[in-house]
């Protein structure tokens, strides 16, 4: 159970704020859309983009160490922190 909340606190987090927040927040305040279709689509995109995130990275972990893994993922999140600072 503490893997799990570990799991959904992270990524709940990462979430805040995030593009795909704010889109659905715009999504939402168009009227011709309803608020339920528009979290029932955002649910299921994201569910999707998570199965193909466990999926790849189950494959990719046979194959690359996790810390490996760890310093690729590290080094993206800063190289587009410095790539949004800069395009700003």
């Amino acid at each position: 159970m503490k893997q799990l909340l570990t799991v959904f606190v992270t990524i709940f987090l990462a979430e805040l704020g995030d593009k795909t927040q704010l889109a659905t927040l715009l999504y939402a305040t168009d009227r011709k859309l309803g608020r339920w279709e528009v979290f029932g689509a955002a649910t299921a995109a994201l569910a999707l983009s998570c199965l193909l995130a466990v999926l790849i990275g189950g494959q990719l972990g046979q194959w690359v160490s996790p810390k490996h893994l760890k310093i690729a993922a590290g080094i993206g999140f800063i190289a587009v922190g410095i790539w949004t600072l800069w395009r700003g």
